[in-house]
């Protein structure tokens, strides 16, 4: 499953590539707390057992953006503990590319050459690389807080906030109803600095592993707003190493001092 919050990095890419809510407020003693609403995300979309059975994926899907007239595919493959490796190819402009392999993440594309992530941007991208993040968030994230409950496109949700070891806060809507994480939104750092990237979701469903995911996002980053549609999530297939490994041009400019 790709993961919802990784996808406000696909949006970021390729908006630096291509250089809503209203409601009523309530007390937060009147509220779930956050860990409930967390928890209860895990359990409606497959339980922890079954998320604990995937040990990797690979996820193909496409992307378009509308007002544009421009498409593409997206590829990701993930591996845990926390290998990832993911590929957008854009008609017209060509591949983004940005993996997290044995400690060093980093992105690279004809537009904006190869990147290698410090900082923030890093510890943005190690943590998304988090294989089975939704298990694990306690472990990422100093506090959760649930901080009011808003109306995001028609469905009433609690708004829930997330603070990580390292980096800006993230803002997450989970259904009132069912459970789900109808939007995120996130500071995402990149090589222009930093943005703030939107995501929607809909059509949660199960791609033959137990886990319910989005296979439809909308995605707004900078100026651009992107679709992207998920067509197939293969679980537990063998990766081929190479996939996963940092290329010898990233290793390169790692080791410059």
């Amino acid at each position: 499953m790709i993961n919802f919050r990784k996808l406000n990095g696909f949006a970021a890419a390729a908006a630096v590539a291509l250089t809503m809510t209203g409601g009523f407020a309530l007390r937060a003693d009147d509220l779930p707390k956050a860990d409930t609403i967390l928890d209860r995300f895990i359990q409606v979309t497959g339980g922890k057992a079954n998320y604990e059975k995937r040990k990797s994926e690979i996820e193909t899907g496409t992307l378009e953006i509308t007002a544009m007239g421009i498409k593409g595919t997206l590829t990701r493959y993930a591996q845990a503990p926390n290998k990832t490796y993911s590929v957008i190819d854009i008609e017209g402009i060509g591949k983004i590319e940005e993996g997290s392999s044995d400690g060093v993440a980093w992105q690279k594309s004809m537009m904006t050459g190869a990147h290698v992530k410090t900082g923030v941007e890093k510890a943005q991208a190690l943590r998304e690389a988090t294989f089975n993040q939704t298990l694990h968030w306690r472990d990422l994230y100093t506090k959760a807080e649930t901080a009011g409950l808003e109306t995001v496109n028609g469905e009433e949700c609690y708004k829930v906030v997330m603070t990580p070891k390292d980096g800006k806060p993230e803002t997450g809507y989970y259904s009132k109803k069912t459970g789900f994480l109808v939007k995120s939104v996130a500071t995402v750092e990149s090589p222009l600095g930093e943005m703030e990237a939107e995501s929607t979701a809909s059509d949660y469903k199960d791609f033959g592993d137990g886990i319910l995911s989005p296979s439809k996002m909308t995605q707004k980053a900078g100026p651009q707003e992107i679709t992207i549609t998920i067509s197939s999530v293969k679980i537990n297939e063998p990766i081929p190493a190479d996939k996963l490994e940092v290329p010898a041009d990233i290793k390169a400019l790692a080791a410059k001092p």
